[in-house]
């Protein structure tokens, strides 16, 4: 298992890859990156994590701030080329850049979502993840299963495609 951060000085993803989606509003939510990335330790895939040891709060969030530029920038490129996206919503957030992201990717086939009761648009999300078929659990155990299982598919079908 590797874990590859915005500002990891290694950006080479080996095997199969997870983007960590969802709450973090700037250290509001729990660390649930490190959590997910724990109980997949023993995996050959690459966690995406756009959670940042570094973040510096008084940076401007404008697009000609480098710092934030560069952040944004790759988390999108990751969003991209992630094989598969997971999202968390916290309850207690209110994670306005994950509901774009969940919009922007939904329909990628790539997603799997968890959002616990308290968070404050869970009907949204529930209605679009519902329009959209993609896999919607209420608790990270449930959702980190459902993950086990697509890694073991899309590595499988890559696997396949391969031979």
């Amino acid at each position: 298992m590797k874990v590859i951060k915005p500002n990891s000085k290694d950006q080479i993803v080996e095997g199969l890859s997870v983007f960590c989606a969802g709450s973090i509003e700037m250290g509001k939510a729990e660390d649930w990156q490190t959590r997910m990335t724990e109980n997949f330790k023993d995996f050959p895939i690459t966690f995406l994590n756009p959670r940042r040891d570094d973040w510096d709060s008084s940076w401007k969030q404008e697009q000609k701030n480098p710092q934030f530029n560069y952040q944004v920038n790759w988390e999108m490129d990751s969003l991209d080329k992630a094989d598969i996206v997971f999202m968390y919503f916290s309850p207690g957030t209110q994670s306005p850049i994950s509901l774009l992201e969940l919009g922007s990717y939904g329909s990628s086939g790539k997603m799997i979502v968890c959002c616990p009761d308290g968070f404050w648009r869970k009907g949204n999300v529930e209605i679009f993840c519902t329009r959209y078929d993609i896999p919607m659990f209420n608790d990270l155990e449930e959702a980190w299963g459902a993950l086990m299982t697509k890694i073991h598919v899309v590595s499988a079908n890559r696997n396949w495609l391969t031979r």
